[in-house]
């Protein structure tokens, strides 16, 4: 069990383990407020397990070790790539805010932020339903005192707690569902469920069953309607560096477990499932984008605009296998997890510029805040505007391209039902554009109302320069991360 063979395909994730465990007990003898050693050592790590899986990611080739227990393949690695990328730009975005809040009395924003990124690479690699129940608790549990750092501040435990009590909801509801297919198929390994259930030996009654609390179950971490009640109260509770943590990189970690479960492991039930994607789909961009437009707080405004945007992403689960053909499947998954990596790519840059106003003190977190932000500085207000473009799906933007690509995808089954859904989408996204456009109105047309000069450290100003232009040039060029995600999920598929 233990090869060669299966030791590497999981060597990232062992050098996370250890990393994390050896960064934990130096950090006990660093005595820097700022955590110099334990912030350098953790980029490092990140910096390390970004390059092996770019580089695994390259080969196109797909591993199953641990008796098909973990998967490795072009996907999971890509996907793993981004999220460690992400967790090394959540990290320097946050670093100062953190310290100015006295967050960083320990290393435990770094350390836990390792192992929550350990939780997102076996989520991605899970091939079997314990696996995968396993790398969703150690991400959650790791978020729920991410979330608490803050133990002196109200709102943040508040917020903490709220998404404990809902999280443990959800995982009974995961591992129901998942119980109920064990006992259903009689195994725990994706593959071994899929040749039971096209056995048609199976009761499809129980499945189904099963199915409904394990799409629940997704659902919650997702964050999509009805499952989204805590998705607005922890992005505003929580310290601003930790709702960016937990807005980007566990996306791509719960769309990587909608794949393997749904896709890999339940494709014969996909007029089933397909069915419930659509009712959250729906869901999601309505309740989203109308409460998003009641809000004044800007972290909550982006909440529900996540709640919106997940929606999307659902719609191109959903358009990949229609009347048994699945002929449409690669594009469509493809342009999910464009969709995906590219909302994260947006909430990075969107968080950035919201960290950078902050400042000890005072939180950046009312529209209100951004006045004449265009006065102050006109280049943070301009990567801000291309986010907010982006996210409204304005071209040149890359949000432009990501959207067009989920409309295509449902107009491609040339269903009925598909055609009106991607005409529903259109829709609530122009309500959408309001939204985020009154916030664009507020950084160039109001006066500023507040003089404080926007200080930050030169990588800080580096990686978010970088990350606004990525936006931009992904928009005008989108082939390339296309065909990476097209080409990821065909490979996927084909095996």
């Amino acid at each position: 069990m233990f090869d060669k063979l299966s030791l590497l395909a999981v060597v990232p994730e062992i050098i996370l383990l250890i990393m994390a465990c050896a960064i934990m007990i130096i950090d006990l003898w660093v005595k820097s407020k700022n955590r110099g050693l334990t912030y350098g050592l953790t980029l490092l790590t990140l910096a390390v397990v970004v390059a092996l899986e770019a580089a695994s990611a390259t080969s196109g080739q797909t591993v199953y070790a641990f008796s098909n227990m973990v998967v490795n393949d072009s996907m999971g690695d890509w996907l793993k790539c981004f999220a460690a990328a992400s967790m090394m730009v959540v990290l320097i975005y946050g670093r100062d805010y953190a310290a100015e809040r006295d967050m960083l009395r320990g290393g435990e924003l770094f350390t836990l932020s390792l192992f929550s990124l350990l939780g997102i690479f076996v989520m991605i690699s899970g091939n079997n339903l314990l696996g995968i129940y396993m790398g969703i608790e150690l991400l959650t549990l790791s978020s729920y005192a991410l979330v608490a750092l803050r133990r002196d501040h109200v709102l943040s435990t508040e917020a903490a707690m709220k998404y404990f009590v809902l999280g443990a909801l959800a995982s009974g509801f995961l591992l129901y569902g998942m119980s109920m297919l064990y006992g259903a198929t009689g195994s725990l390994d994706l593959h071994q469920i899929l040749q039971a259930i096209n056995s048609g030996q199976i009761d499809r009654q129980i499945l189904v069953f099963g199915l409904v609390f394990l799409v629940a179950g997704l659902a919650f971490k997702l964050g999509v309607v009805p499952f989204h009640m805590w998705v607005p109260d922890v992005y505003q509770g929580a310290p601003t560096v930790i709702t960016l943590m937990v807005s980007s990189a566990p996306k791509l970690a719960a769309f990587a477990v909608f794949i393997r479960l749904l896709v890999e492991g339940l494709l014969p039930l996909a007029v089933d499932w397909q069915q419930m994607l659509m009712v959250l789909a729906v869901a999601s961009l309505l309740v989203g984008n109308l409460a998003a437009i009641a809000q004044t707080n800007v972290k909550r405004m982006l909440a529900y605009s996540t709640i919106s945007h997940m929606g999307f992403v659902l719609l191109g689960l959903m358009s990949g296998v229609v009347n048994a053909n699945p002929d449409a499947a690669g594009g469509a998954y493809g342009s999910a997890m464009f969709y995906v990596v590219t909302y994260v790519l947006t909430t990075l840059a969107s968080f950035g510029v919201i960290l950078l106003l902050s400042r000890d003190g005072f939180e950046s977190e009312e529209i209100s805040d951004f006045a004449g932000l265009n006065q102050r500085s006109p280049l943070y207000a301009a990567i801000m505007a291309l986010c907010l473009f982006s996210m409204t799906g304005i071209p040149p933007t890359v949000g432009f391209y990501a959207k067009l690509a989920i409309l295509e995808a449902l107009i491609a089954t040339e269903a009925t039902s598909h055609i009106v859904l991607a005409v529903f989408a259109v829709m609530m996204s122009l309500i959408g554009a309001f939204y985020y456009l009154r916030v664009v109105k507020v950084m160039y047309f109001d006066p500023p109302t507040s003089t404080a000069p926007l200080t930050a450290s030169v990588e800080v100003r580096a990686v978010l320069t970088v990350n606004g232009a990525l936006l931009l040039v992904l928009g005008l060029l989108p082939g390339g991360l296309m065909t990476l995600c097209a080409d990821a999920m065909m490979k996927m598929l084909a095996t």
